[in-house]
């Protein structure tokens, strides 16, 4: 048998992405090269490492240990870049970041200006993705960090290929413009607001998972009139008394709200967190970037209570 690292870590994008013409658009390659790759792979191995499922291939059992094994081979390369970079006098690389739009609108300007005075020999690329986009694009190395987010009472599972670091606990409101007839703004449960149409990220997120999870918890289906990942438009929404929304504190940064907030439970608190794959985190690049990010979090933290 003969390993090629390069036809392996297709195998394993192929793993992850499921068709030949996904991993094709990542790599810049036509899907008949990346078949091509992948035809030559199984003759080196010397056995079959797909078969046909409908119009998709589905990889078999040998592909799946091979991957298993790619994917350590890769983490220990990861390990070897780390010590090298660490063994270095000054932070150098390129990082590229992709966060949530609310780290994006106010972390990320305040970590770039920091990082460019203090590292001015580390890049640091940024986009804005959301987790689902963004964490399966670390493992295929279209980023190096992302910047996402974990409900405290509403935990995402954790791959074994990622490193997580917490750079802050940021609490979640409940935003409505008027109350209901006869009650106090500060008298309002979560149940008050279950007739009202609800503005929450689209189906898939993990924000629209802990947003349904929560109503459900407090007994009531949410009304979902408005869907939209946008914290800003939410806010815009509830501002204009077309629905009510859950908006974190770090929403509000560089404004003021224009309507109430109430945290409904001590435990309705997101994580912001940093996710990098598993042999990097020692990285001193990552090192910088995550720091960088935290500091940034300490100087724009909002001061809101309920109101």
């Amino acid at each position: 048998m003969r390993f090629d690292l390069h036809r392996m870590r297709l195998l394993r994008e192929l793993a992850q992405r499921g068709t030949v013409t996904s991993v094709a658009a990542a790599l810049a390659y036509s899907p008949s090269a990346v078949s091509q790759q992948l035809a030559v792979l199984e003759e080196e191995i010397g056995t079959r490492l797909f078969e046909p499922d409908g119009r998709r291939i589905r990889l078999t059992e040998q592909a799946h240990i091979l991957v298993a094994y790619t994917a350590a081979v890769l983490e220990q390369l990861e390990r070897a870049e780390t010590d090298i970079l660490a063994s270095l006098d000054n932070v150098v690389g390129t990082i590229r970041l992709a966060t949530v739009q609310t780290a994006a609108l106010a972390l990320v300007p305040a970590t770039l200006t920091s990082l460019a005075e203090d590292h001015p020999r580390l890049t640091v690329q940024f986009t804005q993705a959301e987790p689902e986009v963004a964490l399966p694009g670390l493992l295929a190395r279209e980023f190096d960090l992302v910047c996402g987010e974990n409900y405290l009472d509403f935990p995402t599972s954790r791959s074994s290929e990622m490193h997580f670091d917490v750079v802050a606990e940021d609490p979640i409101r409940v935003a409505f413009l008027d109350p209901p007839e006869g009650r106090e703004p500060s008298e309002v449960v979560l149940t008050d607001l279950a007739d009202h149409p609800w503005v929450l990220e689209p189906e898939g997120s993990p924000g629209r998972a802990w947003a349904t999870a929560t109503c459900r918890q407090a007994g009531f289906e949410p009304n979902v009139a408005h869907e939209t990942s946008d914290v800003l438009v939410q806010a815009r929404l509830v501002a204009s008394g077309h629905a009510v929304a859950f908006l974190p504190d770090l929403t509000w940064f560089d404004r003021e709200p224009s309507f109430h907030l109430r945290q409904m439970a001590a435990s309705h608190v997101r994580q912001i967190v940093t996710t990098c794959r598993a042999g990097s985190h020692r990285n001193p690049a990552l090192v910088a970037v995550r720091g960088a990010l935290r500091d940034a979090y300490q100087h724009s933290r909002p001061s809101i209570t309920d109101r």
